[in-house]
């Protein structure tokens, strides 16, 4: 299960530290506003995806919470379909789907030695940032 705050479920981008780190300074930035994760790991961790209007806490890589964010819309597509819009809207910096799909699988691959194919189930969570619990 992944951990809970307020009764919230979280959201932990990337892995702890310097991708963590900056992935999360997007989000507050207002630039990222999707994040993408296998659709394995909810079934490993005994999770439900996300709804549209759930709130999520966003935490650091010390487990602190950075800011409250509403799920907008939730999608399950095969990797090799993720769409331009989705990939842009991870705010990263992406130059097109393609560059998305090649980060993507290395990450996978290596974070968590996955390998990632065309037909592998990737869920697409969008959201939106609401106001920071603490300054």
């Amino acid at each position: 299960m992944w951990p809970r705050v307020d009764d919230m479920r979280t959201l932990e981008l990337g892995t702890p530290g310097s991708l963590r780190d900056r992935l999360s300074a997007l989000v507050l930035a207002g630039t990222k506003t999707a994040t993408a994760t296998l659709l394995a790991e909810y079934a490993e961790e005994e999770e439900a995806l996300e709804t549209p209007g759930e709130v999520l806490a966003l935490l650091d890589s010390h487990g602190t919470v950075l800011a409250e964010l509403r799920v907008t819309a939730v999608t399950t597509v095969p990797f090799g379909e993720v769409p331009w819009s989705f990939a842009e809207a991870e705010g990263e910096g992406y130059t097109d789907v393609a560059h998305w799909r090649r980060v993507h699988a290395d990450y996978w691959q290596d974070s968590e030695g996955r390998v990632i194919t065309d037909d592998t189930p990737v869920v697409c969570v969008h959201f939106t940032r609401t106001t920071p619990l603490s300054d």
